[in-house]
């Protein structure tokens, strides 16, 4: 019978991150993996969509990474095993329908003359945006990098009172509730600015009108235009094997086609897990979870008397968000912008909208479970940061539909029959075909230069990844009510479980979902000071526990 210190079920960005923090503090630790290879929503792979290509199928972009918690600790030993990133001073640019184009640049006077040049007086706003926000930083990623029920959390909390006073946190959090229509339009004239800035809350799964977006957008904006939008030369799978590799380097263990099916327990404690085959893997310090609540509560725990009623019916009722599609184009040479080239084929990410309204529409579209008339298109292009993605003098397209709905019950277009709203083969490719021809208007060379692309829908994420439910790439809804201290569910005390040694991380948990491995990191470190007994009897007077 296999036996770690710590077992950790689940191979994603978290457990990755958990798994190295624990195995350089000394343990052993063991990873098992139900799919046949490591990385989670992290799945590189060559000659795709054409011989010669390496494509990120899923996640691609590590900014939340590089510029989170888990990476300074860990940065020296990534580089030792060959990560390498790479990185460009244009982060993120737009490219709207009616022509019109900005950028966001890492250069703040680069970005405020773009801005200036669509609306005099946008460019001082930004400037005044990233002077403010940016004073309140430590704060906003503070939150999102800490346990926020823990005695560090207090602190944080205390922090954020002595710098901001009475007063200036009651303003700030009421700024934190609101939504990114009422930041852009209070703060900037431009209308491409606009447009520019609000497809970012989409990668929280959040629309440009909920409550919390504009805190959201707020973050992501600093975030690009303080550390850009890196990803690792070679692919994520570099990053997997490095992390993966400071594991078994330490004499740990990283195991797939490894299905768990319960949490083995003794006294109120985790002593383990099961796997389907019936083999039993003894835990004798933690076991970590990377699941949905609905997995852990319900099927790992299933039985458990120690799991309240009320953490189960609310493991029930969490909610996932809007589904995904992601298009993958292999071109003959580099893509051809309509609209400001030069700029436009350096750009990380450009967003392809109707500006802030389009953006609006298509989300309502696609939580009326429509397929939009005009989705927003994240066009992503890895090989302009790096180029040994693809055949030389080739181009790449990574696109990413965030407003797809899960299961359509209709075309809001009116013009594709989805059928009962299974993702079939067909329905896949006819949605894949409108994106394309609304990406070859901004695209000159579109149609001349695509030689191959894959399709993968809600449907197809969720078959590779079971804690992508419904296509949902966040695995769980980013509403301020599932957010923050309510996430997973308010009915659960961070990432503590009610099962003493248990652990739950990963996007379905604070701070939610992004390449970041912070939830992996909270937990690993709460592992380690569980074996010193003063902080952690410390911990719970602070809390009353």
């Amino acid at each position: 019978m296999a036996a770690h210190d710590v077992v950790i079920i689940g191979s994603g960005i978290n457990s990755l991150v958990a798994g190295a923090t624990l195995a350089k503090a000394g343990r052993d630790v063991g990873i098992y993996e139900r799919a046949p290879r490591l990385g989670g929503a992290i799945r590189t792979e060559a000659d795709t969509p054409a011989p010669g290509f390496t494509t990120d199928l899923f996640s691609c972009w590590h900014p939340l990474f590089v510029g989170g918690p888990a990476y300074p600790s860990l940065a020296d030993d990534l580089a030792a095993r060959g990560v390498v990133y790479r990185n460009t001073d244009l982060p993120a640019a737009a490219a709207l329908r009616d022509g019109s184009t900005a950028v966001l640049s890492t250069d703040a006077d680069v970005t405020a003359a773009d801005f200036d040049r669509l609306s005099p007086g946008d460019g001082e706003a930004w400037r005044t945006f990233l002077e403010e926000f940016g004073s309140r930083a430590g704060i906003a990623f503070g939150a999102l990098g800490t346990e926020l029920l823990s005695l560090d959390g207090l602190k944080l909390a205390g922090q954020a009172f002595r710098q901001l006073g009475p007063r200036g946190l009651q303003q700030f959090g009421a700024e934190g509730l609101e939504s990114a229509r009422s930041w852009l339009s209070g703060t900037f004239t431009s209308p491409t600015v606009h447009g520019l800035l609000s497809p970012w809350v989409g990668h929280e799964g959040l629309g440009p009108d909920d409550a919390f977006s504009g805190f959201i957008n707020k973050v992501i904006a600093l975030a690009l235009a303080q550390g850009g939008c890196p990803v690792p030369e070679g692919g994520g799978v570099r990053l997997v094997e490095a992390l993966a590799g400071i594991v078994t380097d330490a004499s740990g263990t990283t195991r797939t086609d490894a299905d768990v099916v319960a949490v083995e327990t003794s006294g109120g404690r985790a002593t383990g897990v099961r796997l389907a085959d019936g083999e039993v893997v003894t835990a004798r310090e933690a076991v970590l979870a990377s699941v949905t609540p609905q997995q852990l509560y319900l099927d790992l725990l299933d039985g458990v008397a120690t799991v309240p009623d009320r953490v189960r019916q609310a493991a029930r009722g969490y909610r996932y968000g809007r589904g995904d599609m992601q298009i993958h184009l292999a071109l003959s040479e580099p893509p051809r912008w309509a609209e400001d080239h030069d700029r436009m084929s350096q750009a990380a990410i450009v967003h392809v909208s109707d500006g802030l309204d389009g953006v609006s529409r298509a989300v309502n579209e696609a939580q009326r479970h429509l397929l939009p008339v005009h989705p927003t298109i994240v066009a992503g292009q890895p090989a302009a940061l790096d180029p040994t993605r693809v055949p030389d003098g080739a181009g790449v397209l990574w696109l990413q539909l965030q407003e797809t709905p899960g299961r359509p019950q209709g075309d809001a277009a009116g013009s594709i029959d989805v059928g009962d709203g299974t993702w079939t083969e067909d329905l896949r490719e006819r949605y894949a075909d409108r994106v394309v021809h609304e990406l070859s208007r901004h695209v000159t060379n579109l149609d001349s230069a695509l030689t191959a692309r894959r399709v993968l829908s809600p449907a197809d994420l969720q078959s590779w990844n079971r804690n992508l439910v419904g296509g949902d790439p966040y695995a769980g809804a980013c509403t301020i009510d599932q957010f923050l201290l309510w996430r997973p569910t308010p009915q659960t005390r961070g990432h503590r479980t009610a099962v003493d040694g248990l652990w739950h991380i990963g996007a379905s948990t604070h701070p939610g979902p992004g390449l970041g491995g912070a939830s992996g990191l909270l937990a690993a470190q709460q592992v380690i000071r569980a074996a010193q007994p003063g902080l952690l009897a410390a911990g719970r007077r602070a809390l009353g526990g």
